[in-house]
């Protein structure tokens, strides 16, 4: 509309707004977007809105973010040192870092509650580490880092001189090959998988799975790249939203959590192992108390174990070390009741012939199927039992028993030795044998050593050939390839021993079971063939797995030009290389006085308190 030149008239404003009315306008505008972005960077848990407007902040080479299980800490804020854990102190030495880092002052406990995870993670520095009890909001929880430390009979890292100062051997390359092997291991997933589940070297990306939404190699690989002094050492990837394994979730996540925070006392690893053990309690929640197998944390969906289908033994009882560590780091007794309660279940009900099944039905309490196993489906179990007597202190006689029970039944009816003179354990289908081992089962051999000294003064002697034999006979599977490296599964029939007889049975995926057996073989022995049989592997690997963007397993290990899986599993960092560097380190480092290792190799502490504690109890 033309507006008319009228003397004394003063046009509105194109709004229809007068100047005082502009001017109000304006000045209400300007309020509501300060308060906008006043609330934008002021209120908590505003990170996600963040990083709508800021830039990302540059993060020191080698260190990744640290994501809260719910909500995030700025990755800025609970960066670790670049540098691998620390010796710990002998008994009775001053710890230095109490000394050097101010984060880390005596006497640090704080009288007022945390209120956040920035706040959690900072108010639990220097000798005690102070945490809310749960479901009792008032009440201060400490645990004392440093009188933990000040316990352990050996630093974690060895006495061993600096390696620049330790003379040249052949013993020392060998452990710096297998060092370099894990860094271009790391490096490669580092570069071209890095927040995925595993990687794949043919294709050089990165793999997610079908069930696991979690990225689990960073988690796997920490504790090996922190063992071996690696310059580059992660922290953990974001817990995605998505379906896992009840199983996966504990041996691998806590596990690595619970072993982070003990081999480096930063409490964000705590707090988040405590979290994430708070999000898996929801699967307990059965008639009998053994957990679901399949948890969604997104949905709330906890499983496929349902009326009609099972639980697994070697899941469902592959809890313990865990979940006693989670009671011992949070003053919470539910972790350790729910795997007390799973413990009572397998004691109460009726066992054939004294063996474990591998399904059981949490709905109904009974045994789906007769199928028994030290392998596949079975094998931590049995692990776990032993494991528990000696994390305790010796103090658990309800796993040794259970344990030494279970050893004798597998001996009565499961344990074999073939024509040829090798020893093996079968698989039994209701009361029939199935003369194969798998590889899974070749962890036994090691199993069996460590528990030998605390048998029966008799059976002592006899259990520590029954593991030297069970060892030699899984060498043999790998002796008798082309490649040197073993089968998924091998049989004792038609006159073929420790073979594979079906070429779905003849791959190779980067299996730790052998080379942890070695390891502990040579702690018990020192017996030099134990280091000889371990680089054989080692040269294996490097020959017929090494591809130019890292590791790969391979299709038939009977094949000298084998085909490779394009897989890297997160399994091969955190075990098979890590138990082949403590195969040729001193015994001290990570000694087993101290440490024992879960399923997933991940290196728990041993209690040495005075007292029972709030988790290990006297049974």
């Amino acid at each position: 509309m033309l507006m008319r030149k009228v003397p004394g008239f003063v046009p509105a404003s194109p709004w229809g707004l007068r100047l005082p009315q502009k001017f109000l306008f304006l000045l209400f505008l300007s309020g509501l977007v300060t308060l906008c972005f006043g609330a934008l960077f002021l209120l908590p848990h505003s990170s996600r809105l963040k990083r709508l407007f800021l830039a990302p902040r540059t993060q020191q080479p080698g260190l990744e973010v640290v994501a809260e299980i719910a909500g995030h800490i700025p990755a800025r804020e609970q960066e670790p040192p670049p540098n691998p854990a620390p010796a710990v102190p002998a008994p009775g030495e001053d710890d230095p870092s109490s000394r050097a880092s101010p984060r880390r002052r005596k006497g640090g406990l704080r009288r007022t509650r945390p209120t956040g995870p920035r706040e959690e993670a900072t108010a639990a520095r220097g000798n005690g580490i102070l945490a809310s009890r749960p479901g009792d909001e008032g009440v201060p929880f400490r645990f004392d880092f440093n009188a933990f430390r000040s316990r352990l009979r050996h630093p974690v890292l060895g006495t061993r001189a600096d390696e620049s100062q330790e003379p040249q051997s052949r013993v020392r390359a060998q452990r710096e090959k297998i060092k370099e092997m894990m860094q271009f291991a790391w490096q490669s997933y580092k570069r071209y998988a890095m927040g995925k589940n595993e990687l794949r070297p043919l294709t050089k990306d990165g793999y997610e799975g079908n069930m696991f939404g979690i990225s689990v190699a960073r988690v796997n690989c920490l504790k090996g790249l922190c063992l071996m002094a690696v310059p580059t050492v992660p922290l953990l990837s974001v817990l995605q939203s998505g379906e896992a394994s009840l199983f996966e979730v504990n041996i691998r996540y806590i596990g690595g959590l619970l072993s982070a925070f003990y081999l480096t006392g930063e409490e964000v690893f705590r707090i988040k192992a405590i979290r994430l053990g708070e999000k898996l309690l929801p699967a307990f929640n059965t008639p009998t108390g053994i957990p679901k197998g399949v948890v969604s944390f997104k949905s709330g969906n906890w499983g496929w174990a349902t009326a009609g289908s099972s639980s697994i033994l070697a899941e469902f009882g592959s809890l313990h070390l865990e979940f006693l560590h989670l009671t011992e780091l949070s003053g919470n007794q539910v972790f350790a009741e729910k795997v007390r309660n799973i413990r009572k279940v397998l004691r109460k009900i009726e066992k054939p012939f004294g063996l474990y099944p591998n399904f059981l039905s949490p709905v109904s309490g009974n045994w789906v199927q007769h199928h028994v196993s030290v392998g596949g489906l079975g094998d931590s179990f049995y692990e776990y039992l032993i494991k528990s007597w000696l994390m305790s202190g010796k103090t658990d006689t309800e796993a040794k028993n259970m344990y030494y029970e279970a050893l004798e039944a597998i001996e009565t009816y499961l344990l074999n030795v073939s024509p040829g003179g090798l020893t093996y354990i079968a698989e039994w289908r209701g009361g029939i044998l199935d003369h194969k081992m798998g590889h899974l089962a070749c962890f036994s051999g090691g199993m069996i050593a460590l528990g030998a000294e605390d048998a029966k003064e008799e059976k002592r002697a006899h259990y520590r050939e029954l593991a030297a034999q069970i060892t030699k006979t899984c060498h043999e599977s790998y002796a008798r390839s082309d490649t040197k490296l073993g089968p998924e599964a091998f049989w004792f029939n038609s006159g073929r021993e420790a073979v594979a007889t079906q070429l779905s049975e003849s791959y190779y995926i980067l299996r730790p079971e052998v080379v942890e057996s070695y390891m502990y073989l040579w702690r018990q022995t020192h017996n030099p063939i134990y280091r000889e049989w371990g680089w054989e592997v080692v040269l294996a690997l490097e020959k017929y797995c090494r591809t130019e963007a890292g590791f790969s397993g391979i299709q038939d290990v009977y094949s000298s030009t084998p085909n490779h899986d394009n897989k890297q599993q997160s399994f091969f960092l955190a075990e098979t290389l890590k138990y082949l560097y403590l195969l040729f380190s001193e015994d001290d480092l990570l000694s087993l006085e101290d440490w024992v290792f879960n399923t997933e190799a991940h290196p728990l502490p041993v209690n040495h308190s005075d007292s029972s504690g709030r988790a290990w109890g006297r049974h």
